[in-house]
């Protein structure tokens, strides 16, 4: 797969303020394992190799257990999550898969007990910039790796 063309060079007075907007909301105060399981959840759910080897490679990096990453795809079942990750991964899967149906009362409900509002406008607001970063490594063929140097991941092992 190559990437089709290196989008950031080509607006990148509004994509560095994506970035710093995601930025900002991954360090929002919601705890740091969560920030990942969520952008590493729209991620896969999208399809977007890039950011699920970007993001695969950060929560290993801050001490993520690789197993919960191996369960993820399947957090539903999964005994390795808390009520509260589940609840965040509802709603991420809620606003990522968006309609009417995914995001009835009671899920929204399930996000509500665990969640201050102003948790859940930070978890929205992470959800949808990870969407969006995901619209242009995937419509893009964004090339998974390209950033590790950059972003010190060169070293993790997997």
């Amino acid at each position: 797969m190559t990437q089709r063309l290196n989008y950031s060079t080509h607006f990148p007075k509004a994509y560095n303020k994506l970035v710093a907007l995601d930025t900002l909301a991954g360090n929002s105060g919601l705890e740091n394992s969560l920030v990942h399981l969520i952008r590493l959840r729209a991620s896969q759910i999208n399809g977007c190799l890039l950011c699920i080897d970007l993001h695969t490679k950060q929560a290993i990096h801050d001490g993520e257990r690789p197993l919960r990453l191996h369960h993820l795809p399947a957090w539903q079942e999964s005994p390795l999550f808390s009520e509260k990750e589940k609840a965040a991964l509802l709603w991420t899967e809620a606003l990522t898969r968006l309609s009417p149906e995914t995001t009835k009362d009671e899920v929204y409900e399930s996000v509500k007990s665990h969640f201050s509002d102003t948790e859940i406008t930070k978890l929205t607001m992470l959800i949808a910039l990870i969407n969006a970063l995901n619209r242009f490594g995937v419509g893009f063929r964004a090339e998974p790796g390209s950033l590790d140097k950059i972003l010190g991941l060169d070293k993790v092992d997997l």
